[in-house]
C-alpha cells in the first residue's frame, strides 16, 4: 500500500483528487482502508472503481465483463455461471459507468486530432430503433465518445461532435462525415472561438480558420450503393488533400475508419448482432455497452495498423489506439480498466457572501494553487 499515489475521493473534502501531497495515511492494512488527514475520513482502497462494495470476487466480475466486451449474450453467462440475470445486468452498468469516467478523464483531452470521422449506427431495440452515433480520430485509430438517441436529430450530432471538440486543439483539423446535413452545420457551430474586441459584452464567436469539413455522399438504390459523391463543404481540395495525407497517408475523402469501428461494435455487443435475439431493452444499457467496448478498444485492444515495425535496435512493438495517441504506455488488461481511480474535478471554494474568513483563505492559498 502506497499513500504516494492515493488521492481522497471525498467531494467535499479540499485535497480531493491531489496525489503526492502527503494527506493520505493508512487507517487499515487488513482491510486496506486509507485515511485523509485533511477531511478526516476513511475510504476503502476500491472506492471509485467498478469494483466498489463487490460481493463477488473480482476475478469472476473481471471475466464476465472481458466476455460481455467481446460479444458474448447476457443470456449466455447467465446460463453459464449461474447467476441471476439483474446481477449481471448490474455489473453491466458498473463497467459501463466505470469506463465512461476513464474515457472522459483520459481521452477528452485536447490534442492534435489531424482528421475525424464520424457516422451514425442503425439500431433495432426491442420494439424501436435507435441511432447510435461514433466519432473516431482516424492517425490514432482512437474512440473519442458516442451517443445514442432514438431520433437521428440535431441533438444527438451535437452531443457528438462536443465529445470531438472537447479532445481537440485549435489546430488544422479535417471533419469528415456522412450526407447528413446537420453533421456540417453542428461542426461549424461547435468549433468556434471568441473573439475579443475590448469591447463591453459577450464577445462574437467565429469558425476555425483551420477547420476543414468533408462529406461522402452515398446514393443507393434497393439497399445497394450505385453512386459515391464526395463534397468539400468548407476549405479547399487542396488543404483538405494535405489533411489527408498527413492523418491516413493517402487516399480519397472517406468514413471508412469510423464504418470500421462501427463494425466492432456490432461484433462486440451482442445487441447490435444483426437478426439477433439479445435486443436491448433500454437506450442506457446500449450506452454502457458502447463505453465499455470504446474503452476495451481503445486501451485493451491491440491494432495490426498501429504496430511499429521492428528496426536494427528495437523489436516490433504492438500498440493500442491509447498507445499511439499517447495516453497509456503499454496495453492495459480489463482489470487495469476496472481498477483505474479517476481523480474527481478539483475543488472549488464555496459562494458566500462578503470577505471570506481566514480559515477559508489559507484552504484556497493551499489548494487552488
Amino acid at each position: 500500500m502506497d499513500p504516494i499515489t492515493v488521492f481522497c475521493p471525498n467531494m467535499d473534502c479540499p485535497a480531493r483528487g491531489q496525489a503526492g501531497k502527503g494527506t493520505i495515511g493508512v487507517h487499515s492494512r487488513q482491510d486496506k482502508r486509507w485515511r485523509c488527514r485533511v477531511c478526516r475520513k476513511t475510504f476503502a482502497e476500491t472506492k471509485g472503481t467498478a469494483f466498489y462494495r463487490l460481493h463477488t470476487p473480482v476475478e469472476i466480475l473481471t471475466l464476465v465483463v472481458t466476455l460481455m466486451a467481446h460479444g458474448c449474450p447476457l443470456q449466455a453467462l447467465v446460463a453459464a455461471f449461474g447467476f441471476d440475470e439483474r446481477t449481471v445486468a448490474a455489473w453491466l452498468e458498473r463497467a459501463g459507468r466505470q469506463s465512461r469516467a476513464v474515457h472522459e478523464h483520459l481521452v477528452e483531452q485536447p490534442r492534435d486530432l489531424g482528421q475525424g470521422q464520424a457516422a451514425e449506427l442503425r439500431v433495432k431495440a426491442q420494439g424501436r430503433i435507435l441511432w447510435m452515433a461514433l466519432a473516431l480520430m482516424v492517425r490514432t485509430r482512437l474512440g473519442l465518445g458516442g451517443e445514442v438517441s432514438q431520433p437521428r436529430d440535431l441533438s444527438l450530432i451535437r452531443r457528438l461532435i462536443k465529445h470531438v471538440r472537447a479532445g481537440a486543439l485549435v489546430r488544422r483539423i479535417l471533419i469528415c462525415t456522412d450526407g447528413l446535413c446537420s453533421d456540417v452545420r453542428v461542426a461549424r457551430a461547435t468549433f468556434r472561438e471568441p473573439v475579443h474586441s475590448g469591447q463591453r459584452g459577450r464577445p462574437r464567436l467565429r469558425v476555425w480558420p483551420q477547420l476543414l469539413i468533408a462529406q461522402v455522399v452515398k446514393r443507393y438504390e434497393k439497399r445497394r450503393v450505385v453512386d459515391i459523391e464526395r463534397r468539400v463543404v468548407r476549405g479547399t481540395a487542396t488543404r483538405v488533400e494535405q489533411a489527408l495525407t498527413a492523418s491516413q497517408g493517402a487516399g480519397v475523402i472517406n468514413t471508412a475508419y469510423s464504418e470500421r469501428l462501427n463494425a466492432t461494435l456490432r461484433e462486440r455487443l451482442a445487441s447490435l448482432t444483426r437478426r439477433g435475439r439479445a435486443l436491448a431493452r433500454k437506450g442506457v444499457t446500449l450506452e454502457y455497452g458502447m463505453y465499455l467496448i470504446g474503452a476495451v478498444y481503445n486501451c485493451c485492444t491491440v491494432h495490426e495498423s498501429l504496430r511499429l515495425a521492428a528496426t536494427v535496435s528495437q523489436a516490433a512493438v504492438d500498440r493500442t489506439p491509447a498507445m499511439a495517441a499517447r495516453i497509456t504506455t503499454h496495453c492495459w488488461s480489463v482489470r487495469e480498466l476496472l481498477s483505474f481511480h479517476v481523480p474527481p474535478p478539483p475543488w472549488v471554494p464555496p459562494k458566500r457572501p462578503g470577505r471570506p474568513s481566514r480559515a477559508l483563505q489559507r484552504l484556497i492559498e493551499q489548494w487552488c494553487q
